[in-house]
């Protein structure tokens, strides 16, 4: 056996986030029994992820690494989604891993995609996929007023009240704001975020979008380094995890 990275993709509805639970059926259970029943039903180790994601969030191109037999990627790839049927989870891509990498602690950054449906009516064939929101937001007054976020700071005001993160220093690198007709959409980049960080700045540039919230409070609750200062948890089926990027070497096909 050795060891392998895979990229993959999964729809987050059914689960109750990446890692395992005592209750409800997580994504890393349903990986790990794949790669088993593809060894002949042997005991797998433990598979690691570049990102934790939290019950409802999707992924395009999470990476993962297990250890799997000596295969051809094509027949790594093809073996593990018939296993993974029927739940909403394919490899993409996938390689042997070079030596020395970790899936989570190689990682140089990792990003984030949000999307809002910002229209009157609720959708029908996104549900689950987007958060609804039905009041017009100013995407362009959100894009400003993100970038009061850029940079190293203090995110305690953005970060969950069960992060287990020793702290709540963080260097965003990367927020925009974007419409696209009816969807508004907030990508972030960052080597790492805190538990619900994502989503709790998103919260918040909702409130300046809708004209709650002046565009300068953005800096003013990232000062207030308090959850009380910013805004709702935004939901989680309106996020995506959709890249991580790592030093050359790994080639996934």
């Amino acid at each position: 056996m050795s060891l392998w990275a895979l990229e993959i993709e999964y729809d987050g509805r059914p689960f109750m986030g990446w890692q395992r639970q005592k209750h409800g059926l997580a994504i890393q259970q349903v990986v790990e029994e794949a790669a088993a029943r593809l060894r002949g039903g042997a005991e797998v180790t433990e598979a690691v992820s570049a990102g934790r994601t939290d019950a409802g969030v999707h992924a395009l191109a999470m990476i993962v690494q297990i250890e799997l037999p000596g295969l051809t990627p094509f027949r790594i790839r093809e073996a593990m989604n018939f296993h993974l049927k029927p739940h909403p989870i394919v490899v993409r891509r996938c390689c042997p891993a070079p030596e020395g990498w970790n899936a989570r602690f190689s990682a140089l950054w990792r990003s984030y995609r949000y999307i809002i449906s910002n229209r009157a009516v609720p959708p029908a064939l996104e549900a689950g996929r987007v958060w609804h929101v039905r009041q017009t937001l100013d995407a362009a007054l959100m894009h400003r007023a993100a970038q009061h976020l850029l940079g190293h700071h203090d995110f305690s005001s953005f970060r969950a009240a069960a992060c287990q993160a020793k702290s709540p220093m963080r260097t965003l690198d990367h927020l925009a704001v974007w419409r696209e007709g009816e969807k508004i959409i907030v990508e972030a980049r960052a080597r790492s975020f805190l538990h619900h960080q994502v989503r709790n700045m998103v919260g918040s540039l909702a409130k300046v979008g809708d004209g709650s919230w002046p565009e300068a409070k953005l800096a003013a609750v990232l000062g207030a380094k308090s959850r009380a200062a910013a805004a709702m948890t935004a939901p989680a089926e309106g996020l995506y995890f959709t890249g991580v990027a790592y030093e050359p070497g790994l080639n996934l096909v």
